[in-house]
């Protein structure tokens, strides 16, 4: 199976898990997509800002001392977009709306992030 295939298939077993999923995107921590159901225009410019954040993030986490980022909650009034690092070269993005099971995105997306990392390294 190639990689995009299992990152194809990676989105579709997360938004399997968690139903309340509006869009997944696996991205280099460069700001590239590399797998994704957003729109294609919409792709790109999440993985950038993606991206940045999580380059945000990292850069937080070291300032005030609190050990490795793992991931990133942007909350605004009609969804949430949850980022989590997938190893030390991508990002995974989870978009959903403002009242689904962030319990049940917390229990699926890190291990989702785990498995893109792992495809990343492969």
């Amino acid at each position: 199976m190639s990689k995009q295939e299992e990152f194809t298939q990676l989105i579709r077993e997360l938004r399997e898990n968690v139903p309340d999923i509006s869009g997944v995107l696996i991205a280099t921590v460069d700001g590239l997509s590399i797998g994704t159901d957003f729109p294609e225009d919409e792709a790109a410019r999440v993985a950038a800002m993606a991206a940045s954040s999580i380059g945000l993030g990292n850069r937080i986490t070291r300032t005030a001392d609190i050990g490795a980022m793992k991931d990133m909650l942007i909350e605004g009034r009609e969804g949430m977009l949850i980022l989590y690092m997938a190893g030390n070269g991508g990002v995974l993005a989870i978009r959903a709306p403002e009242r689904s099971n962030l319990g049940l995105i917390r229990l699926e997306g890190p291990k989702a992030a785990r498995r893109a990392a792992e495809i990343m390294e492969a």
